[in-house]
């Protein structure tokens, strides 16, 4: 049976705000490093790779303040959107400075928008959500969410196709996220959902084949792929947009491309189809010449 949402009262939380601070501490960018492989070096001092901030400024639900799937319990910043299936969708980052391993940062978080729409899965509702994370009172950046909302689908429902992904990219690499991968990032980002690490709640209750990757994961891999084919260059911007779903153990292909002042980045899971796409804005000013 089709769930009933009254937008009107959903868009009462329209302009809601909370705040937290916090330190950025250099152990979660450690250990972020170790789950990704690599040698744990961060230290006090260090700039903290661009959308690694997920590590940080994360809302402390007890225990009582979860639902069955994991989540905080809507209601309390977010609005109370009665839909089961809740998906990161897309996003964009500004950068005025990074933020700095050892500072005292603030981040405050304000819905911007909510509405509603109907595609081929039911309904959906969109939330907008805008960070802004200062400094002693100087913008560090501001990031654009879109979280939406989504009916479960029918039991037994194929996984929908996706669209194929570029065939022109200039450099790639594969990253093969196993569960131990999605349950360490879980932990380091504090969140519940159970999609990521409970393979029998992922397969028997949200239906899906696999344990889902995490989508601000997998846009911290496309950005630093970016990075790391313009290190020259300073990172302005960048816009995120999540297309379909990644699951563990397959390998996801990261690829991408420079064009200009922007590099293209996505994400392919391995039968060609476009899970996601990160286009980073850089200052080419600051390239060598």
């Amino acid at each position: 049976m089709q769930t009933t949402l009254d937008i009107d009262e959903l868009r009462t939380w329209i302009g809601r705000s909370e705040t937290s601070t916090d330190l950025i501490v250099p152990g979660p960018a450690r250990r972020l490093q170790a789950t990704l492989d690599r040698d744990p070096t961060f230290a006090t001092g260090d700039s903290l790779p661009a959308f690694w901030h997920y590590l940080y400024f994360n809302p402390e639900a007890t225990a009582s303040q979860l639902k069955d799937d994991g989540h905080e319990q809507l209601g309390r910043f977010l609005p109370p959107v009665a839909l089961p299936r809740r998906m990161w969708a897309s996003g964009r980052v500004d950068i005025t400075r990074p933020l700095t391993i050892g500072e005292t940062a603030t981040k405050t978080s304000t819905i911007e928008d909510v509405t509603m729409t109907k595609g081929k899965s039911g309904q959906l509702c969109f939330v907008t959500v805008n960070h802004d994370v200062t400094v002693a009172g100087e913008a560090c950046f501001s990031e654009r969410q879109n979280i939406v909302y989504r009916e479960m689908p029918a039991p037994g429902s194929p996984q929908p196709g996706g669209m194929p992904a570029p065939d022109d990219a200039a450099f790639e690499t594969v990253v093969t996220p196993d569960p131990v991968m999605l349950f360490r990032y879980s932990a380091l980002i504090f969140y519940g959902h159970r999609i990521h690490y409970d393979i029998d709640y992922t397969r028997d209750v949200e239906g899906y084949p696999g344990l889902v990757v995490h989508g601000p994961l997998t846009a911290a891999l496309l950005v630093d792929l970016g990075l790391r084919n313009r290190a020259d260059a300073a990172l302005k911007s960048f816009e995120i947009r999540a297309m379909s779903p990644l699951f563990s153990p397959q390998p996801i292909h990261l690829e991408g491309r420079h064009d200009g002042e922007v590099t293209h980045t996505w994400a392919r899971t391995p039968d060609g189809s476009l899970a996601m796409t990160v286009d980073l804005t850089f200052d080419t000013k600051t390239e060598e010449t």
